[in-house]
């Protein structure tokens, strides 16, 4: 499937809710809810102009995933930018329909390739242990995975913890 990510703009406000709340069940059964008032407009606009403004300001960028036909797929961005140390922690989601098909590697390829001018020496993601899709995409990315949370959490009924990878733009590159 052809896709390309785009930086997130205003005018996806309504299209965004819609895809958040179509994947909202598959979403919540992998990462910790975002809390029911998330999800109504008012609130969601106000979320959504507080992101938009941390990508003004440099400290994040949101992209979407989109198809040939302008459909948003799924979510990828780097957030809570270090400037001082280049450091940067990623974040994606695919909608449920578009699961399995690649997708999720290839739109973090085109992140990694979009911020090759940002000078991030460092990226950061976590995943929860059940998430084993995410941990694939991460790793066949040239995510190393780095460490294991021994605290546990219940999410659904089932007892995770998280899982912790790192990717570096240069291998002499040593954290401080």
């Amino acid at each position: 499937m052809d896709i390309f990510i785009e930086k997130l703009h205003i005018r996806d406000a309504e299209d965004l809710l819609k895809f958040e709340l179509e994947n909202r069940t598959f979403f919540e059964e992998m990462v910790p809810t975002r809390g029911a008032d998330y999800y109504t407009p008012n609130i969601f606009n106000k979320k959504l102009e507080a992101l938009l403004d941390e990508q003004f300001q440099g400290v994040s960028y949101y992209f979407l995933i989109k198809d040939r036909d302008n459909s948003i797929i799924g979510r990828i961005n780097l957030v809570d930018i270090d400037e001082s140390r280049k450091v940067g922690h990623l974040g994606y989601r695919i909608g449920q329909v578009h699961t399995g098909k690649g997708i999720a590697s290839k739109a973090l390829t085109l992140l990694l390739e979009s911020i090759s001018d940002k000078e991030i020496k460092l990226i950061e993601a976590k995943t929860t242990t059940n998430n084993v899709a995410s941990q694939k995409v991460l790793e066949k990315n040239g995510f190393e995975r780095s460490d294991r949370s021994d605290k546990q959490f219940e999410m659904n009924g089932q007892k995770v913890s998280f899982v912790y990878y790192w990717w570096t733009s240069r291998f002499e590159y040593i954290l401080k």
